[in-house]
């Protein structure tokens, strides 16, 4: 069987990836815009081709070229934590902002024009959803299969400070030691898929395929 070519936008550090290559036979392409964590995750997946890129051009570039793509676009415009802020006594520090539209671009996108799997990952905004998502645990997914109920057992519970990074990086077994980039370490763990639900999601996707491949052969039996 040939490789799955996968596509990882806005990569990260790769919490979903982490155990795809349990799953199946495949080649990634991670893009990343931040040059510190586009390094560490190069540390991480060696053997993925890291672009240091726009994710939302590289997708509209690109997409054609891979089977199964994954996006988790940036997410504080939609976020019900900063809304409630922005609302609230922080509101000299969180001022109201526009919800950024590249979420519904993308989805639009793969929906309409990608031919293989896609997941488009983000939080639960403060809104109702403008597209029809499927709500797992903190998280809404948009894609072109079903997921399954649950999609990970595990939990972690974080304090705050060093002590919070520090359960967040165990949790998702990254290292943030060296990481000299602009972005707070908490917010970076906090942003990460948990790699066990990452892997039931590539997995019900490849099943996916696979049985539609099948499915296909018998056609021309």
């Amino acid at each position: 069987m040939k490789k799955i070519k996968v596509l990882n936008l806005y990569a990260c550090l790769g919490g979903n990836r982490y155990k795809w290559d349990e799953v199946c036979d495949i080649e990634v392409t991670a893009v990343e815009l931040d040059l510190e964590l586009a390094r560490l995750y190069l540390e991480r997946f060696p053997n993925d081709t890291v672009i240091i890129a726009d994710a939302h051009q590289y997708l509209l570039d690109h997409y054609k070229e891979f089977d199964f793509i994954w996006s988790s676009p940036p997410c504080p415009s939609h976020s019900r934590i900063r809304f409630n802020q922005a609302k609230g006594r922080n509101d000299d520090v969180y001022k109201a902002a526009y919800p950024d539209m590249t979420l519904y671009q993308e989805i639009l996108l793969l929906n309409n024009y990608f031919g293989g799997r896609y997941v488009v990952e983000n939080v639960i905004p403060y809104y109702e959803p403008l597209i029809p998502s499927q709500k797992r645990g903190r998280h809404l997914y948009w894609c072109n299969f079903n997921l399954p109920t649950i999609l990970s057992n595990r939990h972690v519970q974080v304090g705050t400070g060093t002590d919070e990074v520090k359960k967040l990086c165990d949790f998702h077994k990254i290292n943030l030691s060296t990481y000299k980039g602009e972005q707070r370490k908490d917010k970076i763990a906090r942003n990460l898929v948990d790699y066990e639900a990452g892997k039931t999601i590539f997995a019900t996707a490849m099943g996916v395929m696979l049985s539609e491949n099948v499915q296909q052969q018998k056609l021309f039996v």
